[in-house]
């Protein structure tokens, strides 16, 4: 599943990168800001709409058919009561951000949150199954499907409305192809309000720890919508969808698979074997993150002026203010996974209070001092911040002790460093791409990043050998065994 999910994903990057691109160059900021701020309220009632309830269905051993159809009776009454909801609210959206046009943005968005309450029983039955069609086949279609409708109509001068018919597109394309892939119907089994008791125990701290980063976004785009203007929000949403990249591969690659993974050794009751793959996960992961964040650190505002254009800079400056994103997404979102997987859900209330309090409090301060980037710094401490908190809470659960999660993750960070120093060095002091033609400057960042990657390998290889070898040994399995597999799957 997750070798499938490393392939789907590398597609739908590149297919929403493009389209990153091509709304870039056919949008302004504040259109684009305008498209976020319209969003806030539908993007917080996602979560009241699951409900924690799909977390509970993968995780369930038993009654599996009732719990489905439980699950499925209620987020669809979720999702109905918050559509309407959202509606309703629709023109304080628009008063609090002093434009109209994004009160009628919420308002004709609302319709997602009904939309979204028919994926959750799909989708949780598809990720038990580990379910390499769903990935390979649902991701790219909704990416690809976004891209083309939400370009198009930017072409044809819709502007920000572009991107809502996009979006409804897409979530029209997920609905389809997991009924599809999942070939589950209602009716199948029978909802009790005791199962869902019992989904809805497991599921609340999930929900509270959803809604508290749901919180943190919405409250990020009011402050900075209305604190700062439209552009700049714009500017931050683009900058933080960049810096999401790294936590973003870790989520679709590793955590939707350990999830149901790390549930069924917990079950087995196989400590030693549940700290080898917590263990083996949070290693991968940090490889991955600490590269990407040094990266988006050294190439960040040159790259955004390279490929999105000169008056996109200031969301450069945003990128590499959120750069801890990606390494903090990456130790949070395996820890996550590992204390679902044992149960334990209630812990990560501590999560969801240290996120709230320490990023608002932070985005606050730091806002009228250092502006947009204050943003992107808040956001980067706090996510450094409670990744270590929930990786703390997760090594008690296991039992792993300071020392081990220090010799697991510690290897990476040094060589990113060093790759960083080097990267940056060249760039700011030699190629300088931002100022040059496009092609030329895409050139000139092929060869940092070229530069940067032999860095990095290479003192992994020596800090950390036995690291560098699993790597290699990694990269060798895929081509040989993950690969075929896939298509044998898909055949």
């Amino acid at each position: 599943m997750a070798g499938a999910s490393a392939v789907a994903l590398v597609f739908t990057e590149l297919v929403s990168f493009g389209q990153t691109i091509a709304l870039a160059r056919l949008l302004s900021p504040a259109e684009v800001g305008m498209f976020a701020a319209g969003t806030v309220l539908t993007m917080l009632l996602t979560t009241f709409v699951e409900g924690g309830l799909r977390s509970g269905l993968v995780q369930r051993e038993d009654q599996v058919a009732d719990a489905a159809e439980t699950v499925f009776r209620a987020t669809f009454a979720n999702g109905t009561a918050m559509a309407l909801g959202a509606f309703a609210a629709a023109p304080i959206i628009g008063m609090i951000f002093h434009n109209r046009t994004v009160g009628l943005i919420a308002a004709t968005t609302s319709g997602f949150l009904l939309i979204f309450a028919l994926t959750n029983v799909p989708e949780a039955l598809l990720q038990r199954e580990f379910s390499v069609k769903r990935r390979i086949i649902v991701g790219p279609a909704v990416s690809v499907s976004f891209a083309a409708v939400s370009v198009a109509l930017a072409a044809c001068g819709f502007g920000v409305w572009s991107m809502v018919a996009g979006t409804y597109v897409s979530y029209a394309v997920w609905v389809v192809t997991v009924w599809w892939l999942a070939g589950w119907r209602p009716g199948q089994g029978h909802a009790s309000f005791r199962l869902w008791r019992e989904l809805a125990r497991y599921g609340s701290p999930v929900v509270v720890n959803m809604l508290g980063a749901r919180i943190q976004t919405s409250v990020e785009a009011a402050v900075v919508g209305r604190g700062l203007s439209s552009a700049a929000l714009g500017y931050y949403r683009y900058g933080q969808r960049i810096a999401q990249i790294p936590g973003r591969f870790i989520v679709e690659v590793g955590a939707t698979s350990l999830f149901p993974a790390f549930s069924r050794i917990a079950e087995e009751g196989d400590r030693d074997r549940l700290e080898a793959a917590y263990l083996r996960a949070l290693r991968l992961a940090t490889v991955g993150a600490a590269a990407l964040s040094g990266l988006i650190i050294a190439l960040g505002e040159p790259a955004v002026v390279v490929v999105f254009g000169d008056r996109w800079r200031e969301a450069g400056g945003v990128l590499v203010a959120m750069a801890g994103l990606g390494l903090g997404k990456a130790w949070m979102s395996v820890s996550e996974e590992a204390i679902k997987g044992c149960g334990r859900t209630a812990l990560l209330n501590w999560q969801t209070a240290i996120e709230l309090g320490l990023g608002i409090g932070l985005l606050l301060v730091l806002i009228k001092s250092f502006g947009l980037i204050g943003v992107g710094l808040a956001t980067s401490v706090t996510t450094l911040v409670v990744a270590v908190v929930v990786s703390s809470i997760a090594r008690s659960v296991i039992g792993i002790s300071l020392r081990t999660f220090a010799r697991t993750v510690a290897p990476p960070l040094p060589a990113a460093a060093l790759a960083l120093a080097a990267c940056w060095c060249l760039e700011h002091r030699v190629l300088q791409a931002d100022t040059r033609p496009t092609i030329v400057g895409i050139g000139a960042l092929i060869v940092d990043a070229i530069v940067f990657a032999a860095v990095y390998l290479l003192v992994l290889a020596v800090l950390a050998p036995d690291v560098f070898r699993g790597l290699v040994s990694l990269a060798t399995r895929s081509v040989r065994r993950v690969i075929p597999r896939i298509a044998r799957e898909m055949s």
